[in-house]
């Protein structure tokens, strides 16, 4: 047995042996976090006094919501090096996906925790290696991105999890793993230039294509990014290909020039002939991923959740590609593996790996409209071993780099079990409306977002709004996921105007594409920088509808079972014909909302 079996077959072991004694090793794992960290303040705040056990865990530390833990969080930011909240060094912040209010979420990070990290990242081969074979004949196209670091006030790094992962010394020491071995160079993922990188990326993915047996993003919506980016620049790769070369207009950074151009050994005419002919020869494009990676056997990345809404379009790219959604990770810390990868898409569940961190639970309640209430100060948490099948719960986690039981804000529902370990589907974020790459919209954002609008276009004009809804966009094959907003308005004095039309004049077209623009500035600053920053956002859209299309609406809900008395707009929709058909006109925002990187 060679030096991977060896490793699978250890990794396999541990993932038998830590499920089969859940609430042994939760126990075990809540112990450890607090005698490292039983001196820091926060703990002796609330009077743990050196205790390791559960139950006084839970009787005297209450449970934390980011308000909670931010005057803390800013005091490391600050400089403060005193024992806070962690009984480690704090070596970075790692910035959160999602964001609330505005507001970007730092979480401390330390050097231990990226080991931990890449021991659970190590578990999922393992794992996909018993259900896809010929894994390690090949190599992996899969697409990873850093952003550059910013600081706080007290010289910390902060960005994103991904980013400190691709940069630690675990990554960029890894040994040489057949089943991990990448067609794109470190210096293609490390190069802070988004176009640059993908760029390189692409290239390095294309010339290797033979060899590529599976094709990945961390995100399914980053494969979506990758073939419109390959759709306006295939030409330019192919040229590459067919002369050898690297393109050094687009390829500006050296190091990474010097990377491609090492695995671009010699030219390839007749490779880029060939996917130049894939490339002119249905422009649908139906099938590209399988076309151009034609040994390729599955699609690597994250499909649940907000990602669920891009499935169809990497479907019909990859014609039929199976998904494996293998991890499940937060910017708190790495949460569990799926152990069935090959599932189909809404049956992916994952098992929490219980030594990652201490794992609670807040049960949901369901109201007689089937809508999930929340009740933090009413229920008890429950833990890991004690969750039942079936039953929703929000997740809750206590871990090694001082957060301490903190909502992490996903609803989690109970499908199954591998051996005492409870497996779960992800179904939602908690109160989260809207999301198209890795930002997270809420109700609260949204009317901010509107409200902000209406306020311009009344300044102007003599209106006002009667209802509003939204809809996340990713239906085309051609252009980038986008906002849209559904606008019902009408004159104070009289009936619904026609868009176009006010106080006997006309609005002009620049007056709504201005209303598209101060809702994105509305909105946070996650949706600024995928915006603005990653591209990875299309201009937002508001789209006018006629007098009545909301009372349509709440006709439609209820023809379906809905109750009259207790119908309310939705703020987010999912089905959009209604809708659409009442459109009288449309507009796009047409400049970039305002960011800058920091706190």
């Amino acid at each position: 047995m060679n030096i991977v079996d060896t490793k699978h077959k250890e990794a396999l072991e541990f993932i038998e042996e830590v499920t089969r004694n859940t609430d042994k090793v939760q126990k075990q794992v809540l112990s450890e976090i607090l005698s490292i960290s039983s001196h820091v303040e926060y703990l002796l705040r609330y009077g743990l006094n050196g205790r390791t056990d559960v139950e006084t865990y839970k009787n005297v530390i209450p449970i934390a919501s980011y308000e909670h833990l931010k005057p803390y969080i800013e005091r490391i930011a600050n400089g403060d090096n005193s024992p806070i909240l962690c009984g480690r060094p704090i070596t970075d912040f790692l910035l959160s996906s999602g964001t609330s209010g505005g507001e970007r979420k730092i979480f401390p990070c330390t050097e231990e925790e990226m080991e931990r990290i890449w021991f659970a990242r190590s578990l999922v081969m393992p794992v996909v290696n018993r259900y896809v074979t010929g894994m390690d004949k090949g190599k992996a196209l899969f697409f990873m991105f850093s952003k550059e670091n910013a600081y706080t006030p007290g010289g910390l790094p902060f960005c994103s999890a991904l980013t400190v992962f691709y940069r630690s010394w675990q990554f960029k020491n890894r040994p040489y793993d057949p089943f991990e071995d990448y067609t794109s160079p470190d210096e293609t993922i490390l190069c802070e230039d988004f176009d640059q990188s993908t760029y390189s990326q692409c290239l390095c993915g294309l010339y290797q294509s033979r060899l590529v047996v599976r094709v990945g993003s961390v995100f399914v919506y980053g494969i979506v990014r990758i073939i419109l980016f390959i759709q306006k620049h295939w030409s330019l790769l192919c040229d590459d290909i067919r002369t050898g070369t690297v393109n050094a207009q687009i390829i500006r950074d050296v190091s990474v020039r010097e990377a491609v151009e090492k695995i671009l050994v010699k030219p390839d005419p007749e490779l880029a002939d060939f996917i130049e002919f894939e490339c002119k020869r249905d422009e649908s494009w139906k099938g590209i991923i399988g076309r151009l990676w034609p040994n390729a056997k599955y699609i690597d990345a994250i499909i649940t959740g907000s990602m669920s809404q891009h499935i169809p379009s990497v479907d019909f790219y990859s014609n039929g590609l199976p998904f494996v959604s293998a991890r499940y990770a937060c910017s708190e810390c790495f949460l569990g593996i799926n152990l069935n990868p090959l599932c189909k898409p809404n049956e992916v569940a994952y098992t929490l790996i219980p030594t990652m961190a201490y794992f609670e639970f807040l049960p949901i309640q369901l109201d007689d409209e089937q809508e999930q209430q929340y009740d933090d100060d009413a229920q008890q948490l429950v833990d890991l071993a004690d969750v039942k099948l079936g039953y929703e719960y929000e997740l809750y986690v206590t871990t090694y780099t001082g957060l301490y039981r903190y909502g992490v804000g996903d609803v989690l529902r109970v499908v199954g079990f591998k051996n005492t370990a409870p497996q779960f589907r992800y179904i939602c974020r908690k109160k989260i409306l809207l999301s198209i790459d890795c930002e997270k919209t809420n109700e609260l954002e949204l009317q901010n977002a509107v409200q902000n609008a209406m306020t311009h276009l009344m300044k102007k004009f003599n209106v006002s709004l009667v209802d509003y809804t939204s809809y996340a966009d990713t239906t085309s094959t051609r252009n980038q996921g986008h906002y849209v907003f559904y606008w019902e308005l009408r004159h104070d004095d009289r009936n619904f105007i026609n868009a176009t039309t006010a106080n006997g004049g006309t609005i002009p077209k620049s007056v709504f594409e201005e209303c598209c623009l101060v809702s994105e500035e509305s909105l946070n600053s996650e949706y600024k920088e995928n915006r603005t920053l990653d591209k990875s956002i299309g201009p937002l859209e508001i789209k006018i509808v006629e007098a009545g299309t909301f009372d349509k609406l709440m006709d439609y809900a209820i023809s379906r079972g809905s109750s009259a008395s207790q119908y309310k707009t939705p703020r987010c929709v999912k089905d959009v014909h209604l809708l659409n058909s009442c459109v009288v006109s449309n507009y796009f925002s047409q400049e970039c909302p305002n960011y800058s990187p920091g706190l």
